[in-house]
């Protein structure tokens, strides 16, 4: 009769040190993920204020504009103010 042997196996520490391996850069791949998620997010909310604040910009060059008009100047201290040009005489409606 063959007597079979049996190889008592010990502690793998090839296989701890690649779990372990795998273990640390999934890690690293998910938190870089989240960090870039992060960041995707940040920017869309920057993209949106600084589209707000072109159109703020370009809202008040059009307003500064009108402002160095004289027609737009006149009609605003006619209108507003109530001003009339010289020889003029103020006419105001009787109901307001």
């Amino acid at each position: 009769m063959a007597l079979k042997k049996t190889k008592k196996r010990g502690f793998d520490w090839l296989m701890l040190v690649a779990v372990v391996v795998v273990l640390y850069f999934s890690t690293m791949l998910i938190s870089q993920q989240i960090h870039l998620n992060h960041v995707g997010r940040e920017q869309e909310a920057a993209d949106v204020r600084l589209q707000t604040a072109l159109e703020e910009n370009k809202a008040l060059k059009q307003e500064r504009d009108e402002l160095n008009d004289l027609g737009h100047i006149e009609k605003v201290a006619r209108e507003e103010l109530g001003m009339t040009k010289e020889g003029e005489l103020p006419y105001s409606s009787a109901r307001k």
